[in-house]
Formats: structure tokens, C-alpha cells, sequence
């Protein structure tokens, strides 16, 4: 009766072992998710602003150079139209397009750098301003944007319910001279005189009364 039991209890073991080893040595198809899946790729670095996009004072620019923290960093462009880096010192930025000074940088960060890699992003664009006043709903200045309209421009103020829509107008300066000219809101929206509808310079000013 003993051996009898002894045996069982071997032949259990032995049934318990051989599972574990199934187990162990299964034959399950790994994942084919985790199988497949190609291996993940760095996101890609944040693109430069447009390479027609020139630099003015007052911008406020983020350059990078890939493995050299100690030269990256976000720099205002003083109103001498210049910034101020490590090794370099004072670099003209304004005039230039993101692309040209990236170009620059590169070519002058490779006298203390082999083979830099530099990135410059335009990360606000505050040469790029015009000024809305009266009655609208958002005064102050305002981002322009490239090929920005009159009509864009009041699109984006609002106005007031006591705004004069008809007797709006522009001030803009050139050599020298201000120029006050026209703009009929509620003409223009009906396609009359599509030649008010001028696109926007820096430093205009939008006047609705």
C-alpha cells in the first residue's frame, strides 16, 4: 500500500516537472505586434519658420546645434538687428532669412565645431506688427501675417457695435509721409472696390472710428 502510494506520488512529480518544462519552452507564437513592429524613430526636429520669412528687430529667435547645448538657447534680436551667442558674440540676424543665418552660423561655429548642425526657428514674429484702434473688440498690435489683408486684419479685431464700419481707414508711413487711406467695410464685403482691400505692411495702423 505504501509503494503503491510512493509511486503515485512520484509519477505526479514527474507529470508536474514535464509541464513546467512545456512551459518553459512553450510554443507559443511570440506577439506578432511586438514581432513586427519596426523599431521607432526620433521625432523629427521642429521645422524652421518659412525660408521667406526675413528677420527683424524685435524677433525673438530659438537656435539649436545638434550635441552642444551650451549653444542653444532662445535670443531676442536687439534693435540694432543683432544677437548675441558663445564663441561667435554679436551675429546680424535681421535682414536675413531663417535659412541665411542658419548658414551663417553654421559657417562660422565651424571654426570650434566639426561638421555643426544648426537649426534656427522663428518663435515669435514681433517685427512683424501692425496696430488696430477704435472700435474693436481686440486693440493693440497684431502678428502679420504673410499677405495679410485689410479685410483679414478687421476680421481678426472684431468690432464693436458702435463702430463706424464705412469710414475706416489706414495710416501707413513711407519716406517719411503718412498716408491716410480709405477703407468702406461694408462695400468691400459686397466686392465693391476690391482695390481698398490692400495687403498690410509692418507698422500699419487700422483705424475704425
Amino acid at each position: 500500500m505504501k509503494k503503491a502510494m510512493r509511486l503515485a506520488v512520484l509519477m505526479g512529480m514527474g507529470l508536474l516537472a514535464a509541464g513546467l518544462v512545456a512551459q518553459a519552452t512553450g510554443t507559443d507564437k511570440p506577439d506578432a505586434d511586438k514581432s513586427d513592429k519596426p523599431p521607432a524613430t526620433a521625432q523629427a526636429p521642429e521645422a524652421p519658420a518659412a525660408s521667406d520669412y526675413v528677420i527683424g528687430a524685435d524677433d525673438t529667435l530659438h537656435i539649436s546645434v545638434w550635441k552642444e547645448p551650451d549653444l542653444s538657447e532662445t535670443l531676442p534680436v536687439r534693435p540694432d538687428g543683432k544677437i548675441s551667442m558663445p564663441l561667435l558674440n554679436d551675429i546680424t540676424a535681421a535682414g536675413l532669412t531663417p535659412l541665411q543665418l542658419k548658414d551663417s552660423l553654421t559657417e562660422k561655429l565651424k571654426k570650434y565645431i566639426a561638421d555643426p548642425r544648426v537649426t534656427v526657428v522663428v518663435t515669435a514674429m514681433n517685427s512683424r506688427r501692425i496696430f488696430v484702434s477704435g472700435e474693436v473688440l481686440h486693440t493693440g498690435p497684431m502678428v502679420l501675417l504673410p499677405h495679410m489683408t485689410m479685410l483679414q486684419a478687421l476680421s481678426q479685431a472684431g468690432f464693436t457695435q458702435f463702430a463706424n464700419v464705412k469710414g475706416i481707414y489706414l495710416l501707413r508711413t513711407e519716406n517719411g509721409k503718412q498716408e491716410k487711406l480709405p477703407f468702406n467695410y461694408k462695400e468691400v464685403i459686397k466686392g465693391n472696390h476690391p482695390e481698398q482691400n490692400i495687403a498690410l505692411k509692418p507698422g500699419d495702423t487700422l483705424v475704425v472710428p
